[in-house]
């Protein structure tokens, strides 16, 4: 029979539902791709949210919009009049600011130097070999009865060093899921769920942590310009979710997506796989990783003796808590410490630092992939500034939470709409950063003003900018993924990667979302050390 006919055969049939829902789908996906498509590049959308805010205030300047300002009298910040106004851009005194701040706005912004100087450890751990062996041995050295719980776990772990979970961890589960007989794009999802769908969630701050907060403490400064807000707030919860969700990609590997794919049949492959091989960890790369394990050992035993003896230097200086102390504010020198060490004793075992060359190199190679990401930063750090100086920012956010208080959505359940919200933004806008500098200086004094601190409203948007990343070709790293993909599945599209993750968000949504209410406000817990629930001026 010609194709010709074989369409006519297919189109003169009655379509059935699953037909249906399957053609709606397809189109939904095409949709979100195409809207995705129609945004600019993220660099370009801040340098227009910059151009936007500084034509705006103007308007808004010109006739004197201005709102009722929350804050008690007295409080840092607050004008005598009680109002807030709109500040204008669009006169002599705002070019004066724009020329006078711009590289400030820059050089200030919170989370450039901290994601920077964290990168410098993740570098060398990287370059040295020690996180790849690390995850082969964790990944290859897991029983078959726990194959699929490790892999996910392996996957949300990577994410510390991201570029590691999607260029070695996803193939290589692919490749292990068809030597043991199952479908390899059943083991390449169960990865790429916890790469992707797991972000946020991890057992160790990672650059993540940095960069999500100092934008957030930006936000915050809007409504208490003295609210700090450091990388380990959302720590506690952060690592209870890495079990739910190595719990969860699991239970949906092996009940939904390895039973829907069946049996692998490998003339579909595009490779020949009978050349495919895993790289087993060596000798040499063991004694390498017991020695780096002891190198944290010890770099552990002196954290401890700085931080938890009453008088240890570490603690508070005056009120002798680790509650503010320069433990917590200097987080992210632990995270730079606690990586480079070990990967350098690392790198000196297996020979890969063999000099002090070799350690620059690697912390050069880690900050030159950074260059996208460093002019992502000047125009959000530009525009976070015009944000705060006019004072949109905080009329949008009092308006919005009078809006929230009017309509009596002030309790829990206003996060379940925050949630939703943020995960339909990263449709279509993937990056964290660039998405939580847009919504930080909005959402966050709104969420305030009703009552809620930044530190969970934070943990909320994590969520929701997690949960989505797996069905959103906008994901950076989505075209790789499809690429691996194929190899075992010749011809595959963009609509059956999405649809073979979709059960992925769907439950990471439910799950990971019941799980922040029962921490968050059943049981009452801390998302993070020393961070509230509530926000009070």
């Amino acid at each position: 029979m010609s194709s010709n006919q074989e369409d006519g055969l297919v189109a003169s049939q009655p379509p059935t539902p699953s037909t249906t829902k399957k053609g709606l789908f397809v189109r939904f996906l095409n949709l979100v791709e195409h809207l995705g498509n129609l945004l600019p590049h993220p660099i370009t959308l801040f340098a227009l949210f910059c151009a936007a805010v500084i034509v705006i205030s103007g308007i808004a300047g010109y006739f004197e919009l201005t709102v009722n300002d929350p804050r008690p009298i007295g409080a840092a910040g607050r004008s005598e009049d009680g109002l807030i106004h709109v500040i204008s851009l669009m006169n002599a005194e705002g070019l004066r600011m724009i020329v006078s701040n711009l590289v400030t706005n820059f050089t200030g912004f919170t989370p450039l130097g901290t994601v920077l100087v964290a990168l410098l450890g993740v570098g060398i751990a990287d370059r040295s070999g020690l996180l790849s062996a690390a995850m082969r041995t964790l990944v290859m050295g897991a029983s078959k009865r726990l194959v699929t719980l490790t892999i996910v776990f392996a996957g949300i772990v990577s994410n510390t060093a991201a570029e590691l979970g999607y260029v070695v961890l996803i193939p290589m589960a692919a490749l292990i899921f068809h030597s043991l007989g199952r479908h390899p794009l059943a083991g390449l999802a169960a990865a790429f769920a916890g790469v992707s769908g797991g972000y946020s969630a991890n057992l160790l701050l990672g650059t993540v942590d940095p960069l999500l907060s100092g934008i957030t403490e930006a936000a915050a400064q809007m409504i208490d310009p003295d609210y700090l807000v450091g990388p380990e707030v959302n720590w506690y919860f952060m690592f209870a979710s890495t079990f739910v969700i190595t719990i969860l990609g699991a239970l949906v590997t092996e009940k939904i997506v390895e039973p829907k794919l069946g049996k692998y049949d490998p003339s579909e492959a595009s490779i020949d796989l009978h050349n495919q091989k895993m790289d087993g960890v060596t000798p040499l790369e063991i004694k390498g990783l017991k020695m780096a394990g002891l190198s944290i050992l010890v770099l552990g035993g002196i954290l401890a003796l700085s931080v938890v003896p009453e008088n240890a230097p570490l603690r508070h200086p005056e009120t002798g808590l680790v509650a503010g102390s320069p433990f917590l504010k200097g987080i992210v020198a632990f995270i730079f410490i606690c990586f480079a060490i070990p990967g350098l004793v690392y790198g000196k075992v297996v020979g890969t630092m063999k000099r002090d060359k070799d350690v620059i190199d690697a912390m050069s190679h880690s900050m030159s992939t950074m260059g996208m990401y460093i002019v992502l930063v000047f125009f959000a750090s530009q525009f976070v500034a015009f944000f705060k100086w006019t004072n949109l920012g905080a009329v949008l956010a009092v308006a919005g939470a009078d809006a929230l208080n009017a309509i009596g959505l002030t309790g829990p359940l206003v996060f379940l709409l925050f949630i939703m919200m943020c995960g339909f933004i990263n449709l279509m806008l993937g990056s964290a950063s660039a998405q939580w500098a847009v919504t930080a200086p909005i959402f966050v004094p709104m969420l305030m003003l009703v009552g809620y601190a930044p530190e969970t409203i934070q943990a909320a948007y994590r969520i929701g900018d997690s949960v989505t990343n797996l069905i959103t070709p906008m994901m950076s790293y989505f075209g790789l993924i499809l690429a691996v993909a194929s190899q075992y599945k010749k011809h595959l599209g963009i609509g059956t990667l999405v649809a073979t993750m979709l059960p992925y968000s769907i439950v990471f949504f439910i799950g990971w979302t019941c799980f922040f209410f029962i921490w968050v406000f059943a049981l009452g817990l801390p998302v993070g050390p020393g961070a509230a629930t509530y926000y009070t001026p």
